[in-house]
């Protein structure tokens, strides 16, 4: 479970490989796949958003920003918690793995993204070791949260160039950050 949970935020595409070898992703990665979306079906709806998040979008909104969210998730799950967060008046687009032939820690989803943004003047905003090398890889930096189950060391180790509590942390701290 342990090697699983550190994986968490990484593409499916590329988590079985991770986590369980390349010849099981041969073997089995569209089944795993499959049945990870099925197991995951009768619990999306105890997903509830994570404090600040909602405000966070809005405050980016508020300073001119324009909001564009890259997910690895499918298009029904993304949906579904934009609507669930509140946010779809607020976001300017999103990414899925529909959307991309790699996930993170490929910059594909990220370059969908800033793409749809009409812009490469962007920062991510992430809570993984994952989102910090997807956008590393797209050359952006990476301002983070500790909601994904990552120390703060290990966010910077990784090359965050800023670490919150919270979103509502973040929220609060905007003007310290590269999302002045």
């Amino acid at each position: 479970m342990w090697r699983v949970h550190r994986h968490i935020g990484m593409g499916g595409d590329q988590l079985v490989a991770a986590v369980a070898g390349d010849e099981v992703e041969r073997r089995l990665g569209d089944q795993l796949r499959e049945a990870s979306g099925e197991e995951f079906a009768p619990l999306r709806d105890e997903c509830m958003p994570l404090d600040g998040a909602r405000e966070l979008v809005g405050e980016l909104k508020r300073r001119g920003h324009r909001v564009v969210l890259a997910s690895s998730s499918s298009s029904d799950d993304l949906e579904f918690f934009v609507d669930r967060l509140g946010v779809r008046g607020d976001v300017d687009g999103w990414t899925t793995k529909d959307d991309v032939e790699r996930s993170k820690p490929h910059p594909d989803v990220v370059h969908a993204a800033l793409e749809k943004a009409g812009t490469r003047d962007a920062v991510m905003v992430g809570d993984s070791r994952w989102d910090i090398e997807s956008a590393a890889n797209a050359g952006l930096e990476t301002v983070c949260v500790i909601t994904g189950g990552w120390s703060e060391q290990e966010l910077r180790d990784h090359g965050a160039v800023a670490v919150f509590d919270s979103q509502r942390k973040l929220c609060e701290c905007l003007h310290s950050t590269p999302l002045r």
